[in-house]
């Protein structure tokens, strides 16, 4: 649940805080809900490549939801559905320093009733430069963010949607 598969020592990259991040699938999002992107500040003193990222350490970065109303199971409601990649904007006030940044494509099209949301993940090691004074929050765990019957895991194709709330803590807006 935290970063599906750890493969240490796979590269780090150097993103400025402010600077947009994108990742690439190997295949495109093939079902329908949101993208989601948490990231989890490294301590000074581990290893970004062995560092286990356990308990309230991550904090959302970023969403990518449903748009319109009413909402449709299609592209036009779900901007990242159908996309082989997806990136966002890392806060301009994250404080520097070794990250993990996890995202999610959370698919609801088998989710209309408790635990049918299927959850597609994977992490990267990226280190934030700038001087963002920041404190980013608040802070979930994985497992433990999510409930199965938290409404942003459910889908109803009938009554037709009006509104969506991807699961899971606000967006940290930089503060």
């Amino acid at each position: 649940m935290r970063c599906f598969q750890n493969r240490p020592g796979t590269g780090t990259a150097v993103v400025a805080a402010g600077d947009n991040l994108g990742f690439v699938a190997e295949t495109s999002i093939t079902h329908f809900g949101p993208v989601q992107f948490y990231m989890a500040k490294v301590p000074d003193s581990a290893n970004v490549n062995t560092w286990e990222p356990a308990g309230n350490v991550w904090f959302k970065a970023a969403s990518i939801s449903a748009v319109g109303n009413p909402l449709t199971s299609g592209e036009s409601t779900w901007p990242a559905y159908g996309k082989s990649q997806v990136q966002f904007q890392i806060p301009k006030n994250v404080p520097s320093g070794k990250y993990l940044v996890r995202v999610e494509s959370i698919a609801l099209h088998q989710a209309q009733s408790v635990g049918g949301a299927q959850m597609y993940l994977s992490c990267a090691q990226v280190e934030i430069t700038g001087s963002g004074n920041g404190q980013p929050g608040p802070l979930v765990a994985f497992p433990g963010a999510y409930n199965a019957n938290d409404p942003g895991l459910r889908w109803s194709y009938y009554p037709i949607a009006t509104s969506y709330t991807a699961p899971g803590p606000a967006v940290w807006k930089g503060n």
